[in-house]
This record gives structure tokens, C-alpha cells and sequence, in this order.
């Protein structure tokens, strides 16, 4: 098992919450949700389709990912 961490950006976008991978958009690790905790589950499940496309497909994932070996757990407080 690899775990591998990005920054995600969410942002208010009118009436939704944008929230997008930088290192990953161009890929699609974009999406939105009606709330901030919504747009951000959302990113999670995108960013993780995304790489393990990326990984299938042979390609090498930006060097600013964070790779480790054991499992790791991310915690956003503010």
C-alpha cells in the first residue's frame, strides 16, 4: 500500500464550493459540492481516481506528491 498527499484548494464559487488539485487539474482533479465538506470529499474521491488512472497508465505522477510507503492520515483543523 502507498499513500500519496496533495494540497487540495476549496474555494466558495457563487451559490458551491470549487475544489481543485493544482498539481492534478489539468488531469481533471477538479469538482465542486453544495458545501465545503461536500467539495472536499468530492476532491478526495477525484484525486484518487485520478492517480491510480495515472499509476495503470504508466505515468509519473508531479514530483511535489508526497509518497510513502505505510498508510498516513491527513487532519485539516481551521
Amino acid at each position: 500500500m502507498k499513500s500519496y498527499v496533495f494540497r487540495a484548494v476549496v474555494e466558495p464559487d457563487e451559490d458551491r464550493w470549487r475544489a481543485y488539485v493544482p498539481e492534478l487539474e489539468s488531469r481533471g482533479a477538479a469538482t465542486w459540492g453544495t458545501t465545503k465538506d461536500e467539495a472536499l470529499k468530492n476532491i478526495h474521491e477525484v484525486a484518487q481516481m485520478v492517480v491510480e488512472t495515472m499509476l495503470e497508465d504508466g505515468e509519473t505522477l508531479p514530483a511535489t506528491v508526497t509518497i510513502s510507503d505505510e498508510p498516513m492520515v491527513a487532519v485539516t483543523v481551521g
